[in-house]
C-alpha cells in the first residue's frame, strides 16, 4: 500500500506562485508513474499534470502549459507541482495521484493512490 500526502496548499493573489508537494510513503517504487489532479467546488476532478517515473516524460492539460512545471525526486519519494502565473480558475483542491504503471494519462480511473487534497486559493 502507498501512502500520499500533499502539502503547500494555501491563498495566493493572482499572478503569484505556489509549490505544492507530494510525500510518499509505504510500498513506494520509482518505478510507477504519478500526476496531479484538482477539484473545483461543484466540478467534476479534472487532469492537471503527469510525469513518468524517470522524469522525463510529461503531460499537462492546455490550460496549465507554460504555467506550471510538475517534477519528481525519487530519492526523497516525493511529487512537486510548481504553479506560476496563478488565475482564480486555478482555485480548487489539489491531488496527487500515483499509478502502477509508466503512463501519462488523463484518466483518473487509472490512478491508482490518491492524497487527501490541499486547497489551493488564487484571489483576484
Amino acid at each position: 500500500q502507498v501512502q500520499l500526502v500533499e502539502s503547500g496548499g494555501g491563498l495566493v493573489q493572482a499572478g503569484g506562485s505556489m509549490r505544492l508537494s507530494c510525500a510518499a510513503s509505504g510500498r513506494t517504487s520509482s518505478r510507477y508513474a504519478a500526476g496531479w489532479f484538482r477539484q473545483a467546488p461543484g466540478k467534476e476532478r479534472e487532469f492537471v499534470a503527469a510525469i513518468t517515473n524517470s522524469g522525463l516524460g510529461t503531460s499537462y492539460t492546455d490550460s496549465v502549459k507554460g504555467r506550471f512545471t510538475i517534477s519528481r525526486d525519487n530519492r526523497k519519494n516525493t511529487l512537486y507541482l510548481q504553479m506560476n502565473s496563478l488565475k482564480p480558475e486555478d482555485t480548487a483542491v489539489y491531488y496527487c495521484a500515483g499509478r502502477s504503471d509508466n503512463g501519462l494519462g488523463s484518466n483518473p480511473y487509472d490512478y491508482n493512490y490518491w492524497g487527501q487534497g490541499t486547497q489551493v486559493t488564487v484571489s483576484s
